[in-house]
């Protein structure tokens, strides 16, 4: 019985388009290899690097701002309730008045005048200068109907501590007292006591009631301190600040702290703030109001 060899079969070599037949490699090249484009590698490469090295910045950055963070977010208004009088009636009025003629003796205790709830015509006087005025109206303060001073008697400063001499005091501007504006009493404004604008008590009016919101038209940027710069640190600060008759910004209070020195830089910076200021019946008033500092790199 003859046998014969089993011949081994052989596979065709692969073939391979010519280079210049346009076809593109896309698994094995000529060696049976896989085909890299390398620029496509590079980019692929320089994508993962930066997003690696992002990620550790970022969590960087957190762990070492994590106290200001913190501080950022659990901050809370300022209360500043003992700053503003409580409301009389159903319509708040704050603020309060002063007055005087430059006398060398302070005004003497006494009655308040005629009380308006709108607009003064004639500041109220102890020591009267004019006996006969071209037109006579009766001197009046701007206050709430029912403030608790005293209402009869001689013209004078309810909140005085003396009954001295006739006098309309050391202040200037017209009205009774050691302040200025036409009212009575050491503050500024046609109203009664400490405070601006009008009204009684220590405090301010507030915007609402007949009272107009006082509108920024010089608001510099703030200036940057050391230390938030180098951090690049950015946000808001918060301030309470009475917008007085003159538009300029006084007593500027810390409402939402930022910190890195920043609540400073933006006390410093409000104070150069120009306002056109609220207005009550047509008159500049002196008004409470929050105002936001923000503090951007660019």
């Amino acid at each position: 019985m003859s046998t014969s060899a089993l011949e081994k079969p052989t596979l065709p070599d692969p073939e391979v388009p010519p280079a210049d037949s346009g076809y593109r490699l896309t698994m094995l090249d000529a060696e049976n290899s896989y085909a890299v484009d390398r620029k496509s590698f590079y980019y692929s490469y320089a994508i993962n690097m930066f997003t690696v090295l992002l990620v550790i910045w970022a969590s960087h950055w957190t762990f070492t701002h994590k106290e200001v963070l913190q501080k950022q977010v659990s901050t809370l208004a300022t209360d500043i309730g003992e700053y503003l009088p409580m409301p009389v009636g159903n319509k708040a009025m704050g603020g309060g008045g002063g007055g005087g003629d430059r006398d060398k003796l302070a005004a003497p205790k006494g009655a308040v005048p005629k009380i308006k709830t709108d607009i003064q015509i004639t500041p109220p006087a102890v020591v009267v200068r004019n006996e006969n005025p071209k037109l006579a109206v009766e001197p009046s303060v701007v206050a709430p109907p029912n403030i608790p001073v005293l209402k009869t008697g001689d013209l004078g400063d309810p909140l005085a501590k003396i009954m001295g001499a006739p006098s309309n005091g050391t202040g200037a501007g017209g009205g009774i007292g050691s302040g200025s504006g036409g009212g009575v009493g050491s503050g500024r404004g046609p109203g009664v006591g400490p405070g601006w604008g009008g009204g009684y008590g220590g405090g301010v009016y507030r915007v609402g009631n007949g009272v107009s919101a006082p509108v920024a038209v010089y608001d510099p940027e703030p200036d940057y301190s050391e230390e938030a710069r180098k951090a690049k640190y950015q946000g808001v600060v918060v301030l309470a600040v009475v917008v007085g008759p003159d538009g300029r910004a006084h007593d500027p209070r810390v409402q939402r702290s930022l910190g890195m020195g920043l609540d400073e830089k933006a006390i410093e910076k409000i104070k150069e703030w120009k306002f056109e200021p609220a207005k009550k019946d047509g008159v500049p008033v002196a008004v409470m109001v929050s105002i936001e500092v923000s503090f951007h790199l660019y």
